[in-house]
């Protein structure tokens, strides 16, 4: 039969099944059913053969029984008449002696999901609530979901529904918990089970007695009570308390999110159930799965801790474990042990997965923007050793430091000669031409590492290196004229009369024509918007509070990388990046992020006016970005010309903890540019918020101010 097609080997199974000397032989009919099923497995279709196999469930053979009703379950859909022809012989068997037996037909009565068969299915489930036999009752309970699944529109009977509450008392835990999840199906458009202060504690006293994912639902469900008094939320932890210290991660985690939310309001209780929660994490970071391994990095992320050994990486382990470690290693840098750190991230630079090393390279950028001479020196360092994925992903990585740190562009100017000749992929070369466009004056052969990508532009395939191409050499010819005149004429020519890239002609075409309008006219348009270099300060850790984390702790969300810390190691070109930074530097004051939208409910309003004479009123771009460093953004201002100039301005600042009644405030301010005195008009309604945003903002002034005046003194002794 292996040999045969798939047409022949029904016919032979089907004779088989037919021949009477076959089905007087118990073992001979066992197996050529088994033979069936094995072909269904192996893809053949045997859908011929369900009335043959409706006539072999009729049996008192529990194995050959199991064998039917998976056919029948699987093909039931495709002969949704002959399955008529079971539930007769379905029915016969709940009433069977056997609870084995009563609860495989309700099983597999149900598992055929079809909605014709419903009136018959429910009369076998409402006994099966009230059978003896609790494997029964399991079967049972879990069938009405089923059926509750099968039709959603059909309204679920009241009895049911207290049926199934009544039973969550029931003694067999299993019976409890499958009530719970069927409960929460049938009452899905409800808002779920609902759990009152008996439920509440009748799951909390057998919760010893389920297992470890029956004590993960549980304990889920647990987050919807809220305890009446302070002495029930007290005992209630206490029955908790070992369950955070549990050597099964879920019910660790769930146990832990249960803490952070029935505490939002202590965050005493709150650190100290971190602090016992942390050993376990831990443990469960070494754990023989990978999956489990990365699940409990990926939660550990937002706890952090001193433990940062635990985080290095090791040489066996996926590069998607390797790359997480990674992340949190960031996280834990402090000035004692930086230096330890850095040496570990040196190591995986020149791991032999290139995601790794790329991974490892990104990591010491981040950390350079808080110790840029240390991280430098690796940077540069790896460059020597002339390798094309390490010498790309440094490239992009001193491109994003130079835009975040622009303090560090003299040293990274001074080691991109020569990298042109190794970088070979687009992202490299996009970032390669970028530096050498927005500092191409202070890198000697920055015309001659353009002329190499000039003269191989009618061979590049990457659009956006042709852009890229486009607006350095434009940018260097603003700054180096001679070297790059001809250059720039020969590339405009190609990218006009021979490219077939209609987004690169028109680039081209734009600045040709730009070109005509005068040189001033065209410095004036494509001069690029530069980050400051005294904002460095402003850049720092963000004091995260526990409840802005704690909803997403135990989900999916910390797996898929959206954590509360913002991600800066972007690939994209810095002119079209947005950098969000937070910072500490007020304690008072904690903003949202941009994304928030508040609602009346949620925020106070305060209108703010400021009177200041440190404006820079020749750079409102400058103002602009310094201000989006810290959440503070920008609505309007007027041209500088305009008196007085006004600049409009808004953030979010949220109260110390999230309650009911406590509320945020909506800051609105309106800057005004004088030469009087400093003065703030403002409704004393949240003075701390106000405080704290006129601290920062203070800073900000200050910061682009002096820089303003330095960039005045230096154009002043050019001239």
């Amino acid at each position: 039969m292996p040999y045969l097609s798939g047409e022949d080997t029904v016919k032979e199974l089907r004779r088989a099944l037919s021949n009477p000397n076959v089905q007087s032989d118990p073992l001979r009919y066992r197996n050529t059913i088994t033979k069936v099923i094995r072909a269904m497995s192996q893809g053949v279709d045997v859908s011929a053969l369900f009335p043959e196999m409706v006539k072999a469930c009729a049996t008192v053979d529990i194995v050959q029984k199991k064998l039917v009703y998976v056919f029948l379950c699987s093909y039931a859909s495709l002969n949704p008449d002959l399955s008529l022809l079971v539930i007769n012989t379905l029915r016969k068997d709940c009433q069977d002696a056997n609870p084995m037996v009563r609860s495989l037909a309700l099983r597999n009565m149900t598992n055929l999901r079809l909605p014709g068969l419903v009136e018959y299915v429910e009369q076998p489930l409402s006994s099966g609530l009230r059978d003896r036999a609790a494997c029964v009752r399991r079967v049972a309970v879990l069938g009405w979901a089923k059926l509750h699944n099968l039709q959603p529109e059909t309204e679920t009977d009241a009895a049911v529904v207290n049926e199934l509450y009544s039973l969550l008392r029931d003694p067999d835990p299993i019976v409890m918990v499958n009530c719970l999840r069927a409960l929460e199906e049938v009452l899905k458009e409800e808002g779920g089970v609902a759990i009152n202060k008996a439920i509440a504690h009748h799951l909390l006293n057998r919760l010893k007695e389920c297992d470890v994912w029956a004590q993960s639902d549980i304990l889920r469900i647990l987050e919807r009570y809220c305890p009446q008094t302070e002495g029930e939320l007290f005992d209630i932890l206490s029955l908790l308390d070992s369950c955070l210290i549990c050597v099964a991660p879920p019910v660790m985690a769930a146990t832990l999110r249960l803490f952070l939310c029935l505490c939002s309001s202590l965050p005493a209780v709150c650190h100290s159930a971190l602090e016992r929660a942390c050993g376990p994490l831990l443990t469960a970071c070494g754990s023989s799965s990978r999956e489990m391994r990365f699940s409990a990095l990926a939660h550990i992320q937002v706890l952090l801790g001193a433990h940062y050994k635990r985080f290095f990486c090791g040489y066996a382990e996926p590069a998607f474990i390797k790359q997480r470690k990674m992340q949190v290693l960031v996280e834990l840098v402090n000035d004692e042990n930086v230096s330890m750190l850095l040496d570990e991230l040196k190591g995986y630079c020149t791991d032999v997965n290139p995601e790794t090393a790329q991974a490892a390279i990104s990591a010491i950028g981040r950390i350079a923007r808080s110790y840029s001479d240390k991280c430098l020196e690796i940077l540069t360092g790896l460059l020597g050793l002339k390798q094309e994925h390490i010498t790309s992903a440094v490239v992009q990585t001193l491109r994003d430091l130079v835009w975040a740190c622009p303090q560090c562009s003299d040293i990274v100017c001074t080691t991109i000669e020569g990298c042109e000749q190794i970088i070979q992929d687009a992202q490299g070369r996009q970032a390669l031409l970028w530096l050498l466009g927005a500092h191409g004056e202070r890198v000697p052969s920055a015309p001659y590492a353009l002329e190499g990508f000039i003269d191989g532009v009618r061979f590049e395939g990457s659009l956006c290196v042709k852009m890229e191409l486009l607006s350095a050499a434009l940018r260097l010819f603003l700054c180096r004229p001679a070297e790059m005149q001809d250059m720039l004429g020969r590339l405009l020519h190609y990218c006009i009369e021979e490219e077939s890239d209609m987004c690169v002609r028109d680039h081209a075409l734009l600045y040709y024509r730009l070109l005509h309008c005068g040189i001033e006219e065209t410095r004036r348009f494509v001069q690029m918007r530069r980050s400051d270099p005294g904002l460095g300060v402003l850049i720092g850790r963000p004091q995260q509070s526990i409840n802005s984390w704690a909803q997403s702790f135990n989900t999916m969300q910390p797996l898929c990388g959206a954590t509360t810390t913002p991600d800066t190691s972007t690939r994209g070109s810095p002119e079209h990046t947005n950098f969000y930074p937070k910072t500490n530097l007020s304690k008072e004051l904690r903003t949202c992020q941009v994304d928030s939208t508040p609602t009346e409910e949620d925020f106070f309003c305060l209108e703010t006016l400021i009177q200041c004479s440190l404006i820079p009123v020749d750079s409102p771009y400058s103002l602009q970005a310094a201000l989006q460093l810290v959440n503070i953004q920008t609505m309007a201002f007027t041209p500088t010309s305009a008196i007085p100039w006004k600049f409009y301005m808004y953030t979010h600042t949220q109260p110390e903890c999230s309650t009911k009644t406590a509320h945020g405030t909506l800051i609105l301010a309106e800057l005004l540019y004088s030469n009087e005195a400093p003065d703030v008009d403002e409704k004393p309604r949240d003075e701390p918020a106000l405080m704290g945003f006129l601290s920062i903002l203070s800073t900000v002034l200050n910061t682009v101010a002096l820089q303003c005046e330095n960039s005045q003194q230096g154009k002043t002794q050019l001239s």
